[in-house]
């Protein structure tokens, strides 16, 4: 059969006006290959010029990655126990229910724990007969660091979920865009020294910058850094306390116009 050029048009032309009509579809076609290339260069920068820093600390890359890892999923399960519900039409059962909002988030806060551990502990176990690391051996401070990420990745989800709420399920990769927009300040795979130092500024406005530098600190047998721990909890507070009442905001405005009916897939 031959091709009609005017129908495959049609749905070319249709899908362009979806992209239209969705800044976060236009942005994430972008986004990825930028923070890919900023994470590495900023990391490939560094190796560079201390080519020696990973075999003074083994395991520190593992260790950095197993609790971006916390972060990444506490966000994920604080966005994705959310759209669930929007996915399935039910935000507006939960409007009329019992259940009030702040209930609400305490329970996706929970899910996200829940998730986390989940994901998070068998790489954790595995690591150790692969690679000789145990992350168990930071001691206490792994606990702090772990909740610190976690409050950061709440903070994340409930932006998201606040997002989703307002603009609709076209912006639902968000859930998965919005964390990696700090992978490049929070010093994950490298100091924040390497950053340029208007840079600098920003990543440590950030929790994670600071939960990153007290881990190789530990690593590396320096004292543990109480004062890069109390910044992180300071601002994690700041942060869950804006998104949280973002969050309920938004959610008793989609209620009082009743958006909540017509969220769904």
């Amino acid at each position: 059969m031959i091709p009609s050029l005017r129908r495959i048009g049609a749905m070319i032309l249709r899908h362009l006006y979806i992209l239209r009509g969705s800044w976060p579809r236009l942005v994430e076609m972008a986004y990825w290959p930028v923070v890919n290339m900023v994470v590495w260069g900023f990391t490939s920068q560094f190796f560079a010029s201390h080519s020696d820093w990973v075999s003074k600390a083994a395991g520190v890359l593992i260790g950095a990655v197993l609790l971006w890892d916390v972060m990444f999923r506490g966000n994920l399960g604080v966005s994705l126990s959310f759209l669930e519900e929007m996915w399935s039409r039910n935000l507006g059962h939960l409007a009329v229910s019992p259940l009030r909002p702040w209930e609400l988030v305490a329970a996706m806060l929970s899910m996200s724990l829940i998730r986390t551990v989940i994901g998070v502990l068998p790489a954790t176990l595995l690591a150790i007969p692969m690679y000789h690391f145990s992350l168990f051996a930071l001691g206490p401070p792994l606990l702090l660091f772990w909740v610190s990420l976690m409050a950061t990745g709440w903070a994340i989800g409930l932006g998201v979920a606040a997002l989703v709420l307002r603009f609709g399920l076209g912006a639902e990769s968000l859930a998965w865009v919005l964390v990696f927009a700090l992978a490049p300040v929070a010093g994950i795979y490298y100091p924040v020294s390497v950053l340029p130092g208007w840079l600098q500024a920003v990543a440590w406005a950030f929790p994670p910058a600071h939960v990153f530098e007290g881990m190789r600190a530990l690593m590396f047998g320096q004292p543990f850094p109480i004062d890069r721990l109390m910044h992180a909890v300071a601002l994690n507070v700041l942060y869950l306390g804006i998104t949280g009442a973002v969050f309920l905001r938004t959610f008793h405005i989609a209620r009082r116009r009743g958006l909540l009916m017509g969220s769904g897939e």
